[in-house]
């Protein structure tokens, strides 16, 4: 059994620049797809007029706030580039997604799955950064 363990030890220390890099690609390329359709979508939303945010009528559309920092701060985490700042406003862009539009506490009975997911991936990516594959490694030479 303490072979397995080993080999199975051996194969993940070697997978796990790819297997970060993965993750911090692949989930910005999604979470782009959901900033497309609010800002260049069949129903883009307008930059003003939007719902209050909490009671605040902030006048400016908070859907359209959230699209940018879908769209555009997905495309900066996708390139690993002023990542963990951009990867701390999606994370608290999905906090407050699923405190407005998931107001059950548990995800599946509210449909927020996605929001934590998103949330957990962000959060992680913000504590740890963008790995050695990526814009910010070689800007800041550590690759």
């Amino acid at each position: 059994m303490n072979a397995i363990n080993n080999l199975i030890n051996a194969i993940a220390s070697k997978c796990h620049t790819l297997s970060w890099t993965l993750l911090r690609v692949l989930s910005s390329a999604m979470f782009m797809t959901h900033g497309y359709g609010k800002i260049l979508g069949d129903r883009a939303q307008p930059f003003l007029g939007g719902a209050d945010f909490f009671g605040i009528d902030l006048g400016i559309n908070m859907l359209w706030v959230a699209g940018v920092i879908e769209l555009f701060g997905g495309a900066l985490i996708l390139l690993g580039l002023f990542t963990r700042i951009s990867a701390f406003f999606a994370a608290t862009l999905m906090v407050m997604a699923y405190l407005t539009a998931h107001p059950a506490w548990f995800p599946t009975l509210n449909n927020g799955e996605l929001a934590t997911m998103y949330f957990l991936v962000y959060f992680a990516i913000f504590a740890k950064g963008a790995g050695p594959i990526s814009l910010d490694s070689m800007w800041l030479g550590k690759r």
